[in-house]
């Protein structure tokens, strides 16, 4: 048997790192099948056209569609209440779902004890337009924080603004939002509204986000805007 030295075992050992990083087609570690099957494919990329028939109307069975192929990539449970009408999904009355857009669903929302839990899901770079929550007869002013379970997204509060935000706003909605204090939040990352009530927004990443929000209860009167063209 040949003897190899040093330099000749360190070669081997590369080459045989090179063929199993996928680089190379037919690749086995044992059981295992080539390393690239392993690799998580690309999200679907979605068109404003796919949320809409052909009389301009939302289509909210195509787009909840979207958000089930989202969930699968994520490998996230489609569990029954998701569904049903509990899941929802708005275009805010702008006509831009694949920009501005979202689905969600409250799992719970109490009022005696005051506390929310809801569930935000966001396409590959959707926004949900800039709001805050205002004090009503029933509640105060909405608290609330986030934490991505899937995918990564920006969230845009009240304050300094971070240079180059502006570059982030779809240029329709510029005229009216105000939040522009930038922060990225990953899986497992929480970040929560310096005051209760102050405007926000946020974006989804390039793969799409689901989101927990943790927030006091949320009363749909104290809801508002930035921009006046939003129907909700």
């Amino acid at each position: 048997m040949k003897k190899f030295n040093r330099r000749e075992v360190i070669g081997i050992a590369a080459g045989a790192t090179v063929a199993c990083s996928g680089l190379l087609v037919g690749c086995k570690d044992g059981n295992k099948e080539n390393a690239m099957s392993t690799l998580k494919p690309k999200p679907k990329q979605y068109k404003n056209e796919d949320f809409y028939k052909a009389d301009g109307t939302f289509d909210v069975v195509k787009t909840k569609r979207a958000y089930y192929e989202m969930m699968e990539y994520f490998n996230y449970p489609i569990v029954d209440r998701l569904k049903g009408e509990e899941f929802w999904a708005a275009d805010f009355g702008l006509g831009r779902f694949a920009e501005v857009g979202m689905a969600g669903i409250f799992w719970v929302n109490n009022l005696e004890d005051n506390y929310f839990g809801h569930e935000i899901y966001l396409l590959p770079g959707q926004r949900i337009p800039e709001h805050g929550h205002d004090k009503t007869a029933k509640a105060g002013p909405k608290m609330e924080a986030w934490m991505p379970r899937h995918g990564m997204i920006h969230v845009y509060s009240q304050g300094q603004p971070t240079p180059g935000v502006d570059a982030d706003i779809p240029e329709a909605e510029k005229p009216y939002w105000i939040a522009k204090t930038k922060k990225k939040l990953l899986p497992g990352e929480v970040g929560k509204l310096e005051t209760a009530g102050a405007m926000h927004w946020m974006m989804g990443g390039p793969e799409g986000a689901i989101v927990v929000e943790f927030a006091t209860y949320h009363d749909g009167d104290g809801l508002k805007f930035s921009n006046p063209n939003v129907k909700f």
